[in-house]
């Protein structure tokens, strides 16, 4: 296997398959769904696409823009005229459902012929504008920038809308702004923010091919020093890479926010595999074997070795497909197929370029230096075990303490840097406009109401609402208390003041005029039967941590002031959904760490057969996750669903460098060594290719935290990290472990040396 006739029949299929997904290369498509990040299981989740969405709609597919006049007042006549054709033209657009605004205020009042409505705003003259102004006042926060300084468009678009459509529908609206001369003082909204989002990842993802390319080349460079050295493995890697992704796409999976660093992940992991063999062929060709001879012996006697650390790695993403976040899942999934995709690439190009390309033995520093400093560094921890040990253990111990103090918590816009403008536009509606991020809880009657709007569960609500604005600032709601204080409104001739839960008889008046004010156009707030209805309002985005103690106060609230024989309260809403995926993190991390540490327990008791060196294996393992923790909290980094998958997926790439010295052990046991002297060989060999590893996939993941992406930042930075205590706890700890464990090696050195 991997003579030259058989790598040439891999190669031959590897051009085919190559030159196929060239000609009918898929099409890339970019997306960005943060309802991606809701975790599926949940209960919640399943009521909000029911019970709720089935009779309000969704509360997510909206655009806030905030319009104001550079030249002077929003109040300006001519400015308004401008203004009110605006939002006849983005009303008129596909994909438009509803807009609200001021020119859509209506002051409903009842008199000889019934409830009618007049418009609040009316700029027909200098005396109307003047008049508009006492009733708009009460309108501040809400449709109105607490300053005055500019008013809403709040645009409710079609929440079926694929990416593209979104696409479309914003630059629609971009561009009936830009020919009506109106700059927005700020936009928020799903649409808006997915094409920036986007965006953003196209650049960030040529970003980091780019990079990562580069950082390839110079390590290449600086191991190998050949044409062959540096060209092969730039050539298999860009193949092995085109592979991967033509797999992605041709499953028809868009490329998301978290395949930025797929390319960097697959590059830095097929690069390190492509070192282990290149450095083993260099000392073969140096025992003088022939070239032919060299590349086969090269591939046959590490192909187990290098399978079985690309499999674990694997296997640390693809653990992330049994968490129940969709947007993990697929980047688990897609992400530890790649890597096995790249894998494949390197046995299937590799050997048969090897065989064509002539091969000049490369300038590397001298293995007898690396040897003595190895050597040297293994006598000292012989020398120092107890010590090594109780440092690990002290270290450990204080990570184990300060993980303890990190706290759970998760912004809407985590992955973007603070000073981006998007954070910029989001603060100025939490600032002047009561919030950019959906607040809603669902109402329902209780066993003694008739329905929601009986006058006694409007008092009910009326506490409700009136606990939501000592909690969340005195923001705008509106819900079925909203129509009933109208209609009080309008019996007393649209005087604002009178916007207030009726007087008894007040409301036994205006009765008869619910059906008719339900029937005024505006967002939903009662079912058709009365029984359910919704509080609807906006919040900043405080954090999940802050919004949860927010909610179990009014929850609290509820059970102890609200009779539920009248009134049932309920969160709900994308906000609270997305919080509880914030939330669910232990849970998620705990799914992925234990289908992975299962998958190595397996994998170390079918290799070495002892259940003793299976919890050796994970020991080392252990380490670098908890020292992570401990790191996070000295850094002031939390837990939230995108650090928390870091975890999962450093175990997958740390215990690369733990199997690396394991099987190199079990290959020198296997020629009748002596343990203490197995081992120091063990350190010496493998230790030099765990450290020129370990350099290279920190680089990689080094580059990462240069994104402008939280998530990818966040990754580049832990796992980096993650990667030295790995090696630190591999070459330090781990042979300390395994000198007590003599009598077992020695127990189990005939079955290693004769298999069955």
């Amino acid at each position: 296997m991997f003579g030259k006739s058989f790598s040439y029949f891999l190669l031959s299929i590897s051009i085919v398959l190559t030159f196929l997904l060239v000609v009918f290369r898929p099409e890339p498509k970019f997306d960005y769904d943060f309802e991606q990040f809701f975790p599926q299981d949940d209960p919640e989740l399943a009521f909000y696409r029911g019970m709720y969405e089935n009779n309000f709609g969704s509360d997510n597919d909206y655009l806030l823009l905030a319009i104001s006049n550079p030249e002077g007042d929003w109040l300006d006549s001519a400015f308004l005229s401008r203004s009110a054709k605006v939002k006849t033209e983005i009303q008129s657009l596909s994909g438009v459902d509803t807009l609200i605004s001021i020119f859509d205020l209506q002051i409903p009042i009842i008199n000889a012929f019934g409830l009618q409505t007049f418009p609040v705003l009316d700029w027909s003259s200098g005396e109307s504008i003047q008049s508009s102004v006492e009733k708009l006042d009460q309108f501040k926060g809400s449709l109105i920038a607490k300053d005055g300084s500019s008013f809403l468009y709040l645009i409710q678009n079609d929440p079926k809308l694929t990416k593209e459509e979104g696409d479309v529908l914003f630059g629609q609206i971009v561009l009936i702004l830009a020919r009506n001369d109106i700059k927005p003082h700020a936009v928020a909204g799903k649409i808006q923010t997915q094409r920036d989002f986007v965006s953003l990842m196209q650049q960030e993802f040529g970003l980091f091919i780019g990079a990562s390319l580069v950082l390839m080349l110079l390590v290449l460079f600086l191991v190998f020093r050949k044409p062959w050295g540096i060209l092969i493995p730039i050539l298999v890697l860009l193949i092995g890479i085109l592979w991967a992704f033509g797999l992605i796409l041709l499953a028809d999976r868009p490329l998301d926010i978290m395949s930025v660093m797929q390319p960097t992940i697959f590059l830095i992991v097929g690069l390190s595999a492509l070192i282990h063999y290149f450095t083993h062929l260099i000392k073969k060709l140096r025992l003088g074997l022939p070239k032919g001879l060299a590349i086969q012996e090269t591939f046959q006697e590490l192909t187990f070795a290098v399978a079985l650390t690309v499999f674990t790695t694997s296997m640390g993403f693809l653990s992330l497909y049994f968490t129940s976040i969709p947007a993990l899942k697929a980047f688990g999934l897609w992400t530890g197929i790649g890597i096995l995709i790249l894998f494949l690439a390197v046995l299937g190009i590799a050997p048969g370029l090897l065989h064509a390309f002539p091969l000049s033995q490369p300038n590397l520093m001298p293995i007898s230096k690396s040897d003595r400093l190895l050597s040297s560094l293994f006598q000292k921890v012989i020398q120092r075990r107890k010590v090594i040990a109780f440092s690990f253990l002290g270290i450990s111990l204080l990570g184990i303490g300060l993980s303890s103090q990190i706290k759970i918590n998760g912004y809407l816009l985590d992955n973007l840097p603070l000073d981006h403008p998007i954070q910029e536009d989001f603060a100025y509606f939490d600032q002047q406009f009561g919030g950019s991020n959906p607040l809603e809880l669902y109402l329902e009657k209780g066993t003694e109401a008739e329905s929601l709007l009986d006058l006694e569960v409007l008092k009910e609500m009326e506490q409700v609402e009136g606990k939501l604005r000592e909690l969340f600032g005195e923001g705008d709601f509106i819900s079925p208390l909203s129509l009933i204080k109208t209609l009080n409104q309008a019996q007393n001739q649209g005087n604002p003041k009178a916007f207030s839960l009726p007087s008894r008889g007040q409301y036994l008046r205006m009765e008869r005029y619910f059906a008719q004010a339900l029937d005024i156009d505006g967002p939903k707030v009662l079912s058709e039967n009365r029984m359910t209805g919704r509080i609807s309002g906006r919040a900043p985005d405080l954090g999940s941590l802050k919004m949860g103690e927010l909610r179990a106060e009014l929850l609290n609230f509820v059970q102890q002031e609200i009779d539920p024989k009248l009134l049932r309260v309920k969160w709900t809403g994308t906000a609270h959904l997305i919080d509880r995926g914030h939330e669910s993190v232990t849970l998620q991390m705990a799914k992925g760490l234990g289908v992975a540490f299962l998958i190595v327990g397996l994998i170390a008791g079918l290799l070495f057969r002892s259940w003793r060196l299976s919890l050796i294996l994970l020991i080392p393992n252990m380490i670098p996750l908890i020292w992570m923790c401990g790191l996070m909290w000295l850094l002031g980094i939390e837990f939230k669903l995108t650090t928390a998958i870091l975890f999962t997926v450093a175990f997958g790439i740390a215990v690369d460098d733990t199997i690396h010295f394991m099987s190199k052990l079990k290959l020198e046991l296997a020629k009748g060594k002596n343990l203490h002297y197995a081992i120091k060989r063990t350190f010496i060999d493998a230790g030099r290719a765990l450290i020129l590893t370990s350099v290279i996939l920190v680089a990689g993941f080094g580059l990462l935290i240069f994104s402008q992406f939280g998530v990818t930042h966040f990754t580049g930075l832990l796992i980096s990290f993650s990667l030295i205590f790995a090696l630190l706890a591999d070459l330090m700890l781990l042979p300390v472990l395994l000198f007590p464990l003599k009598k077992v090696w020695d127990q189990k050195v005939k079955v290693l040396s004769h298999p069955k």
